[in-house]
């Protein structure tokens, strides 16, 4: 019988191929002192919606009633850890995946979740298969969507927010096999000094399953953690937009090796094609 998500299964310490994800970050409140950088931090982001994606300095200022100056710092620290992206040309900032532990309200382009849903929800259902949307928050994949095929059986809890470990899951793989090198060299240099023992396990991995982005378009992993489990991650490539990761999810028993490799992998590629298209900048 399969375990629920958030359970800690034989061999979690190499993750479990973007099945069984580990909590968000939170930290207790110490006190109930309000603490004035943290609530102008707070609202810088708030700031930002569905009909305001890009801002500047200026305009944040307006919004907030903040100091331009205050502002610039406090956009410095945000990009710093992950919770805006910084646009050089534009001159402005948007929110980034990391906001999406503040609540689901947060995520970057509602267009982009929009188009994917539609997409996933008919992969879901044509597979049988559980179907996740992912982007990267620097060292983990933080889930953005997910769907689940109505004959699919599985019970995975992959709600938006949830967070995977970049380097033990396929879908970390997938997102590292569509990065520079330059970036995805500095990445794993971080992930070597934080996985200790663990690492060469972890390097031989990543690595076959980034070689096979590069051959097939996909990686696959078949109950190589989770005998009774079974997934293909696609990267999601889009021009002016962070890279995403589409994954299906599976009982092995129905997602063996030639069907990943004749069926799966290629439809999910397809998918995958399909968005980057039409997520694509319009001239």
């Amino acid at each position: 019988m399969l375990q629920r998500a958030g359970a800690r299964p034989r061999g979690y310490q190499y993750g479990l191929d973007a099945i069984w994800p580990r909590p968000g970050r939170s930290a207790p409140v110490e006190n109930q002192v309000r603490v004035m950088p943290l609530a102008r931090g707070l609202a810088v982001l708030a700031a930002f919606g569905p009909d305001q994606a890009w801002l500047g300095n200026q305009e944040i200022s307006h919004e907030t009633g903040i100091p331009a100056p205050t502002v610039s710092r406090l956009l410095q620290s945000l990009v710093a850890l992950g919770y805006l992206r910084h646009d050089e040309v534009r001159r402005k900032y948007r929110l980034a995946a990391a906001s999406l532990s503040l609540g689901y309200a947060a995520i970057a382009d509602p267009g982009v979740q929009r188009e994917a849903s539609v997409e996933m929800r008919k992969f879901a259902e044509a597979t049988d298969t559980y179907v996740v949307l992912g982007t990267r928050d620097r060292l983990d994949v933080i889930v953005l969507d997910s769907r689940v095929g109505s004959q699919a059986v599985l019970d995975l809890r992959l709600t938006p927010g949830t967070r995977l470990h970049i380097a033990s899951s396929l879908m970390g793989s997938a997102l590292l096999a569509a990065i520079p090198e330059l970036e995805r060299c500095y990445l794993q240099g971080n992930v070597e000094r934080k996985a200790g023992r663990e690492w060469p396990t972890l390097r031989r991995r990543m690595a076959e399953k980034i070689s096979q982005v590069h051959e097939f378009g996909f990686c696959m992993s078949l109950g190589e953690w989770e005998p009774e489990l079974a997934s293909v991650a696609v990267p999601v490539c889009v021009p002016d937009q962070p890279p995403l990761v589409l994954a299906c999810i599976g009982r092995t028993a129905r997602m063996a090796r030639a069907r990943v490799e004749r069926e799966l992998g290629p439809r999910l590629v397809a998918a995958a094609q399909l968005l980057q298209d039409r997520l694509a900048p319009r001239d």
